[in-house]
């Protein structure tokens, strides 16, 4: 038995996840003036992490709370945390939830919800086995979507030459898809672009997909985030109901609480009946009790605790307004730096873009010396976290751009 082949000797090897390649090579980096504006997550001027002052608060609610226990929470999450982030993205006068066709689970965060809405869709959703998702997109859009058995094609969404969205290419694969199609929609805070639709193309996208008879899936990983007002992030999910639509939102709540490790999500259902969403809730229970039989407890008690205080609400909304200020002020104080330096091309994409993260336009040669001669981590598609950026370092990093922009070939 001991010279007998592995079962498992055909497993191919995977190719490390290229953020978190990302982060350990930052990590093991020694440089004084390394900066890491890869990975997604928010920090502070001094670029510590942020453990949000409201979320601190609800912490010591918990930690006082002598009723508290760990036994298992029900198979779709507490109650009161699905209906509060629901309300939170479909609005406090939400059509759908006041004729009770809202239903939610508690997910394993916004991937999580992705996955639990895929999965459930690959089992009852009949009209089309493609799903389309932007190019480009979160890296784990492709992966979760073609893991539950979806054909997955890509809809045109940046436009290099513009830096901005190519808003009619978008459209007119809008209108060849084959009905019936699901897409894969960012709510708000495109990732990886930060180019998000304006109110009117909206609207002219929600059209055609009602036309076509396509199905919206919204993924909101930045609501309040994106702009500092919830609802302002959450127009286009909320314009989508009023039109009639029936549709999923996978919801995070790793950036705008902070709760990056606590896993903390929920997927919303918005169906054409009652009845329906009574329907549609039980098989995602019975999806979920076989997936991950119920979900965790800690970050979703956080995120319950502020949803449904009013006081600790109105922190949480100023909380969100410093992280998303900071990084505004970034996205002006690197273009500032660009543009001063006479940095070749033009930079307004920076500012007119929106969210964690900006697309710069800078080619993965360029990206490649950023790396090697100014020890600036960052994806080979030319994504960077705004968080990453600081008062301390956003000189530095204009620098180096302003070198590679000039000097390297793209």
């Amino acid at each position: 038995m001991a010279d007998s082949a592995s079962v498992f000797q055909n497993v191919p090897q995977a190719p490390p996840d290229a953020i978190f390649s990302l982060t350990a090579g930052f990590k093991a980096d020694t440089h004084p003036q390394k900066i890491n504006v890869g990975v997604g997550a928010f920090r502070t001027d001094e670029l510590k992490p942020y453990v949000l002052p409201v979320v601190k608060k609800a912490d010591a609610i918990l930690f006082n709370d002598a009723t508290l226990d760990h036994e298992y929470l029900p198979i779709a999450g507490t109650p009161s945390y699905t209906k509060a982030a629901s309300k939170l993205i479909l609005g406090d006068n939400s059509p759908a939830i006041a004729e009770d066709r809202v239903c939610a689970v508690q997910t394993i965060s916004g991937t999580g919800a992705n996955h639990t809405g895929g999965a459930f869709l690959s089992q009852y959703y009949t009209k089309s086995r493609k799903v389309y998702i932007s190019k480009p997109t979160w890296a784990n859009h492709r992966a979760i979507f073609g893991l539950v058995g979806f054909e997955v094609e890509e809809y045109p969404y940046w436009n290099p030459t513009t830096r901005g969205l190519d808003y009619d290419a978008l459209l007119q694969c809008l209108r060849e898809a084959p009905n019936g199609s699901i897409f894969v929609i960012h709510a708000c805070a495109h990732n990886p672009t930060g180019v998000d639709p304006t109110v009117e193309q909206w609207k002219a996208i929600a059209a055609i997909m009602k036309a076509k008879d396509h199905f919206p899936f919204f993924d909101c990983a930045y609501q309040g985030f994106a702009s500092g007002d919830l609802d302002r992030d959450a127009w286009a999910v909320r314009y989508f109901v009023e039109q009639g639509f029936e549709l999923l939102v996978a919801q995070s709540f790793a950036k705008n609480f902070g709760l990056y490790g606590e896993r903390a999500g929920n997927l919303t259902v918005v169906s054409k009946t009652a009845a329906d969403s009574k329907r549609v809730l039980s098989q995602l229970e019975k999806l979920q009790r076989a997936e991950i039989s119920n979900p965790p407890a800690y970050g979703s008690r956080i995120v319950d605790i502020v949803l449904n205080d009013p006081a600790l609400y109105a922190e949480w909304k100023e909380n969100l307004k410093y992280m998303s200020s900071r990084i505004i002020d970034m996205r002006k104080a690197l273009r500032e730096r660009l543009e001063a330096l006479g940095t070749p091309g033009t930079w307004n994409h920076i500012t007119d873009q929106i969210g964690m993260f900006s697309f710069t336009g800078l080619k993965a040669s360029q990206v490649k010396v950023l790396k090697e001669k100014y020890h600036i981590y960052m994806t080979d598609n030319g994504r960077i976290s705004m968080a990453g950026l600081s008062t301390t370092n956003v000189d530095y990093f204009a620098k180096a751009v302003d070198d590679v922009v000039r000097n390297v070939q793209a």
